[in-house]
């Protein structure tokens, strides 16, 4: 499993060893020692999967303090573009965001610390994503910011007007680099 740091402090793309034959293939999908090896300390207890078609936009969400989640995302069919933006108030690439294609093909997973939003877009007819979270959904701690902010100008890879987003997700609010989303973990 290699590990590699995003542009974004504490932000990891985690690409597994896969072993393949003419049986099929097999990999290690989570290795909490890994990655405590790493310095990299979460114990998920929580595990969420979603099916979407082409064009759908899930997000930007996240869980407010203190209910705040770390995210290991990866996709079981299909192909995402994986977004987060970093929220930390105190961090060096506050208001920025990365986005990387995660799919079955590649098997790639980004690892997502506390104080980020996170959303994808669906880029294949369908697509199946998996998530773990280091603690439970709290809907009175749920945050969300617009994928539209014209601040942020996220390139959804999504063709224009094709574009699926809920009735929730069109209604959040725009990113505001005044409000102190969350502090980086000293």
């Amino acid at each position: 499993m290699t590990l590699t740091e995003t542009s974004i402090k504490d932000l990891y793309i985690i690409e597994p060893k896969v072993f393949e034959d003419s049986r099929g293939y097999f990999f290690e999908s989570f290795n909490e020692r890994l990655l405590n090896r790493q310095g990299i300390h979460f114990h998920f207890v929580q595990d969420n999967q979603s099916k979407s078609e082409y064009g759908v936009i899930r997000g930007l969400h996240y869980q407010k303090q203190p209910h705040a989640q770390a995210k290991l995302v990866r996709v079981l069919e299909g192909e995402i573009f994986d977004v987060a933006v970093d929220l930390r108030s105190n961090s060096p690439t506050y208001g920025q965001w990365y986005g990387h294609m995660l799919s079955s093909q590649n098997r790639k997973q980004m690892l997502i610390p506390k104080g980020f939003a996170h959303g994808f877009s669906v880029l294949s007819s369908i697509a199946i994503v998996l998530y773990k979270c280091d603690d439970f959904y709290f809907p009175e701690t749920e945050g969300g910011i617009s994928y539209r902010d014209p601040n942020l100008k996220i390139q959804w890879q999504i063709e224009p007007g094709k574009e699926i987003v809920s009735e929730k997700d069109k209604n959040l609010p725009f990113y505001d680099p005044e409000i102190s989303y969350f502090k980086l973990a000293k």
